[in-house]
């Protein structure tokens, strides 16, 4: 497989369709799969996670139930999931919410922290009459690494964020900031064309976000602001989609990294950037392609899932878009994202949560105005905090942060989010 078609594989392997929350939609998979190893009535489930995805399934509302966090996840997975529609495995859930509501009244549920390195971990044993079932994912959000039931292994595999000799980490691990460019820039616009359909799907997102009363109703509110100039309403329309999404709205998106809400943050500002200066087909596909598969770059060294808000990843895949949109070089490319890595390094995630909706906020304003920094040629100093001359070289130290700094960080906001008074 040549160069670019690697890229591209990396780019259809993080930026996928889901439902809903991607972390309680996960443990919803993973339950759903042991049920179907299982096959027999789930009597109980027991659930070993680690800290970052409790964190952010606690206060995400769950597609189409009006409610939020694990247990109703849980009671969906076991009455109505089926694994082999991967993180779309609650679209059904409206459909069957009484009867997840029943099951959850008569059935125990347990959640434990598991003590793990691994980020994103999930661990399900469903227990039935007559026999007992074990899944676990790790790494990425459907990545099973165990199958066993009455403790006969089935099947097992290497965990997909820690293999070093996974085609996509060796890949990550050579990327760098010029060949993203390069790729988003060189590459032929059919081989690139598919990256529209993310802005066909969460702008859909949007508009219903801009109809209901979803969340903090962000969107809504910036939408309607009679201020608003081209920035706010850029802004507005993202949020929007946010509001429904965290809010429990069933509608699909495309989300990049494992998170629909970097998705949506990747692939709104872009499109409706676009529309507003009159993009041709061909600059928008190319804009969509830098912002997404920057991120994804991006992300990777910060970790799949980690105390540093995704969104400031997303948004700095958004900067790379609009720049490149406002016929800046290369150069002032790198100018925009050192000038993020010194404005929202060190936004925290506290979970995941209707009001993500007002930290995108916060990241798509840094990014414009790096953006209007970086097209007047002004970049922060290489003296200034983490900041480098190599763009690669900063990134990388954003992603220590994320990755390694910010693990104490990880653990005083679960026991705070834990530990509150009621």
């Amino acid at each position: 497989m040549d160069r670019y078609s690697e890229i591209k594989q990396l780019m259809q392997q993080n930026i996928i369709v889901a439902v809903g929350c991607t972390e309680p939609v996960a443990v919803a998979f993973c339950v759903a799969k042991a049920k179907e190893v299982l096959a027999e009535e789930v009597k109980e489930v027991e659930l070993d996670l680690s800290k970052n995805i409790i964190k952010n399934a606690m206060g995400v509302g769950i597609p189409g139930t009006g409610m939020i966090g694990l247990p109703i996840a849980v009671a969906l997975g076991v009455v109505c999931g089926e694994s082999s529609k991967g993180l779309e495995v609650l679209c059904s859930a409206k459909e069957h919410l009484t009867q997840a509501k029943v099951w959850l009244n008569a059935h125990p549920i347990s959640v434990n922290t598991k003590d793990t390195e691994e980020k994103l971990y999930i661990e399900c044993i469903c227990k039935g009459a007559n026999s007992s079932s074990r899944v676990i994912i790790a790494g990425t959000h459907t990545n099973i690494i165990h199958i066993s039931k009455n403790n006969q292994l089935i099947s097992s595999a290497e965990c997909e964020q820690c293999c070093e000799n996974s085609a996509q980490n060796n890949l990550l691990d050579t990327l760098s900031a010029k060949e993203v460019y390069d790729y988003a820039m060189l590459e032929d616009t059919d081989k690139l064309e598919w990256i529209k359909q993310t802005a066909k799907l969460n702008s859909a997102c949007s508009e219903e976000g801009l109809k209901g009363n979803y969340g903090l109703s962000i969107g809504k509110l910036l939408f309607n602001d009679w201020d608003k100039n081209i920035r706010n309403e850029i802004i507005a329309r993202t949020c929007a989609a946010s509001d429904a999404r965290m809010d429990g709205v069933t509608l699909p998106i495309y989300s990049n990294s494992g998170s629909g809400n970097q998705g949506i943050t990747c692939t709104l500002p872009i499109y409706y950037y676009a529309l507003k200066i009159n993009a041709d087909d061909d600059a928008l596909i190319r804009a969509l392609t830098l912002s997404h598969l920057m991120s994804i770059y991006i992300k990777s060294k910060i970790g799949r899932l980690s105390a540093l808000c995704g969104l400031t990843n997303a948004a700095m895949g958004v900067a790379a878009g609009i720049t490149y949109l406002s016929s800046g070089t290369f150069s002032q490319i790198c100018f925009a994202i050192r000038n993020m890595i010194n404005t929202v390094t060190g936004m925290v995630c506290d979970g995941a949560k209707p009001s993500c909706a007002l930290k995108m906020a916060t990241v798509l304003n840094s990014a414009f105005d790096s953006v209007k920094l970086a097209l007047n040629n002004i970049v922060v100093d290489n003296t200034d905090g983490i900041a480098e001359d190599d763009i690669d070289s900063s990134i990388e130290s954003l992603g220590k942060i994320g990755r390694y700094a910010m693990c104490e960080t990880d653990d005083m906001i679960l026991s705070i989010m834990t530990h509150k008074k009621h």
